[in-house]
């Protein structure tokens, strides 16, 4: 089998129904989880290239809770128990490695503080682990930052061809791969009654901005005693605001690290050098 083939499922965890993207292989596995707003096709080139050496699973953390807006948007613990679910039901055990981006990140390494996951070793990018005097708050969607403009974000096309430059007159869009930007265009925009839609919908993604302050994991990083390699991109807009040096210090056998010529978006900037990273740290183990 090529290490390139791949099935995308869906699978019933008791309290939702979840997608995922599945790369079939012999080696252990491994368990990749995209950034807030995104889907795990953006992980493919990632991927692609671990398949032949790992069991690559990808969940698609979105449209499988409803927003909750009311009550504080989807919480990333709640993602947690759903990643613990989801392992149990796909019967994943050890040993078994984590990958997480952004949100990713931070669900990953909640699942393992508070919920006993226990990988062999985790790579975290750019982890959204906020400062902690930002935890405890509930703000309305109109009061976050993010929230507030993903609510907001255009969601019609009517067809490919619009939807494409609109992304490439985008600043956002400008420093992906182009394959990543292939990717993201065929599977992040879908085909919905009169046009085309993002496959993660606004209120969806702002509900799960919402949920990212709910819970505190600074009190339990030092649960987390897997090697844990902690990524940021060298210019990113979180330097200074997000302190991921800080959160890899904190857990026992954190590792950080600064990756040249990339921003907040890693693994869809630079997807090469995101493979070599995360196959390299877990092989020096």
């Amino acid at each position: 089998m090529s290490c390139d083939y791949k099935e995308y499922r869906q699978v019933d965890i008791g309290t939702a129904k979840v997608n995922y993207l599945e790369y079939p292989g012999n080696g252990p596995s491994l368990i990749m989880l995209h950034a807030t707003g995104f889907l795990p096709w953006v992980w493919h080139p990632v991927a692609r290239g671990l398949s032949c050496d790992y069991d690559v699973t990808a969940p698609f953390f979105c449209k499988h809770r409803e927003p909750n807006m009311e009550n504080g948007g989807i919480g990333w613990k709640n993602l947690a128990q759903d990643l613990v679910k989801l392992m149990d039901v796909l019967k994943i055990k050890r040993p078994y490695y984590l990958v997480g981006h952004s949100m990713g990140g931070a669900v990953a390494t909640l699942a393992t503080a508070l919920l006993g996951l226990q990988p062999e070793a985790m790579v975290l990018i750019e982890p959204i682990i906020l400062p902690e005097q930002f935890y405890g708050f509930s703000p309305t969607v109109e009061q976050h930052p993010l929230a507030s403009k993903s609510i907001k974000r255009r969601n019609h096309w009517e067809d490919r061809q619009e939807a494409r430059e609109y992304l490439l007159s985008k600043k956002f869009f400008a420093s992906w791969d182009p394959e990543v930007l292939e990717i993201y265009l065929q599977y992040g925009i879908v085909e919905n009654s009169g046009g085309l839609t993002l496959a993660c919908q606004p209120d969806k993604e702002a509900a799960l901005f919402l949920g990212s302050s709910q819970e505190n994991p600074w009190p339990v990083l030092s649960r987390v005693q897997c090697p844990v390699l902690v990524l940021e991109g060298e210019t990113t807009e979180n330097k200074g605001i997000i302190p991921f040096e800080e959160a890899a210090a904190a857990m026992p056998n954190g590792e950080f690290q600064i990756v040249k010529g990339a921003g907040h978006l890693i693994p869809m900037e630079r997807p090469r050098k995101t493979q070599a990273l995360i196959k390299d740290f877990f092989e020096s183990l």
